[in-house]
């Protein structure tokens, strides 16, 4: 229960940035749907593509229309400029205004077709204008049934807002995939139980202002507006009060290791004078992206990563050819800029546990390849899509008999069950050696290197100061010290949180 309440009163910042991007969200949507529902109630066709898109939007899950607008953006950037955002609050402001558009807009387009005629005669019959008859009469009756649907959008709004957090917007998201990814049920629960708490609370005044316009009682639907707005304008304060515009953006992937190194860095940094924000759960192609365009001046990346993802290469050269070949190349596309390597490897390895391995007489790939069609293959969430796991398929013929997805905490559990006879491990991981796993070997040298390695946008590479305060990180971090950080936050009983074992992995 205390570490619960510890978790739910440390997320003042995650939670003013949920209220302000659905907030945000739901208003673009209002603001986009009344005037198309005035157009689609005078407009059979307008009527029918306008809702038919609303329905379309709402069958794409709210993750993968989060994603989506990622490539939209930058693609947009060629015409509009540098300055448009790819990540955090414009693409999350969009995906979630069209995940709201639906429900208020279908109320507002069937309240105004289900308006008495008798009632918009009588109006025609006084001689209003359109405009005096849509203020005077058919908002005043639509007004009810509009906001039983801004109260749906609401709540779908602020659940779907948690998501926001794999653009890069911080959000109630964020206690919620590092606790999924640790295993802090204290730190999930916090997350969750903000999230409904917030759209309770907006269902609740979003409900008086609906009962004021039902019972045409001015002082409720005035006071749950102004309730609403004093409510968004304190997390205004609270979220932007205080904060510097010159703070450094640390960008972590979405496991462990990427949340113990970005607090590493932090710690550094905030050493040197430096205000820092922290960008998690970012995706392996967007976190590349985000530093090269500026919107993450810092994080970890791997070198197999960027050989295979973005540089579409499936050759291995050996590290050290990889690594200068990624500089060079980074340099030559204006991506971010490598300071250099940490000292570790965490390179992608098949891992299974050793009596299993033992019983079915597999030491390497090509001994799995031979009994691949009896088992199930576990893999992180983007592993089956990445250019390793084509590579490794095709040269070794691994045709497993399923290919299961988990996150990568859920990963090992799964191997341990028995819900996975194989899975595609970190070698850097402290769960190999605490869970008897074995890495099956790679004899034809197909995996690549991936040292870890610290990478800049091309601003912050320029900051002189920002690469002195970063440089003594280079070299200085062993596998078996990763392995050990990694480990304090993984395992079941006396959890580190990811700051105690960053400060850990620096011997402090």
């Amino acid at each position: 229960m205390d570490a619960f309440l510890a978790a739910l009163f440390a997320l003042g910042d995650a939670l003013t940035a949920h209220v302000l991007l659905s907030a945000a969200a739901i208003t673009a949507g209002i603001l986009t749907a009344l005037p198309l529902a005035v157009w689609a109630s005078r407009n059979e066709t307008v009527a029918r593509v306008s809702l038919g898109f609303a329905s379309l939007v709402q069958t794409i899950p709210a993750l993968a229309l989060l994603a989506l607008f990622f490539p939209v953006l930058l693609s947009l950037r060629a015409v509009f400029g540098e300055g448009l955002p790819t990540l955090g609050f414009l693409p999350a402001l969009l995906a979630l205004a069209l995940y709201a558009l639906l429900p208020i807009l279908r109320n507002a387009v069937t309240a105004q077709a289900n308006l008495d005629a008798g009632v918009i005669e009588a109006a025609d019959g006084m001689g209003m204008t359109f405009a005096q008859r849509l203020r005077l009469v058919e908002a005043p009756l639509a007004a009810p049934y509009i906001m039983a649907g801004i109260r749906t959008a609401a709540v779908w709004t602020i659940g779907a807002a948690t998501l926001a957090t794999t653009i890069g917007q911080k959000s109630l998201g964020d206690p919620i995939f590092a606790g999924l990814q640790t295993q802090n049920w204290a730190l999930v629960l916090a997350g969750c139980v903000a999230s409904a708490g917030l759209a309770l609370f907006a269902d609740l005044l979003l409900g008086m202002v609906e009962r004021g316009f039902r019972e045409r009682r001015k002082i409720l639907w005035l006071g749950g507006i102004v309730a609403a707005i004093l409510g968004i304008a304190a997390a205004f304060v609270v979220q932007f009060g205080g904060q510097r515009d010159d703070a450094v953006v640390i960008g972590a992937k979405t496991f462990s290791e990427q949340y113990i190194l970005a607090r590493l860095i932090g710690h550094r940094l905030e050493r040197a004078g430096f205000a820092v924000e922290y960008r998690d759960g970012l995706g392996s192609a967007v976190a590349h992206s985000a530093a090269a365009s500026g919107a993450v001046d810092v994080y970890v990346d791997y070198t197999g990563t960027i050989w295979a993802n973005q540089m579409k290469r499936t050759d291995n050269p050996g590290r050290e050819a990889m690594y200068e070949g990624i500089v060079q190349w980074e340099r030559e596309t204006g991506g971010p800029r490598m300071l250099g390597r940490l000292g570790f490897e965490n390179a992608y390895g098949f891992a299974m546990r050793q009596d299993r391995a033992r019983e079915l007489g597999v030491a390497s790939l090509a001994d799995l390849a031979r009994v691949a069609p009896r088992l199930t293959m576990g893999g992180d969430p983007e592993f089956f899509e990445r250019p390793e796991w084509t590579g490794v398929r095709d040269e070794y013929g691994l045709r497993f008999a399923d290919l299961r997805t988990f996150a990568p905490t859920f990963m090992y559990n799964a191997l341990r069950s028995g819900e996975a006879d194989v899975i595609s491990a970190y070698t850097s991981d402290g769960r190999i050696a605490a869970d008897n796993l074995v890495i099956l070997s790679d004899p034809e040298g197909t995996l690549p290197g991936y040292d870890a390695v610290l990478m800049l946008s091309p601003e912050a590479a320029g900051n002189e100061r920002l690469t002195a305060a970063l440089r003594p990180l280079l070299g200085s971090i062993s596998v078996e010290a990763m392995r050990a950080a990694n480990y304090a936050v993984d395992r079941e009983e006396d959890k580190l949180g990811f700051d105690a074992a960053a400060r850990q992995l620096a011997g402090e």
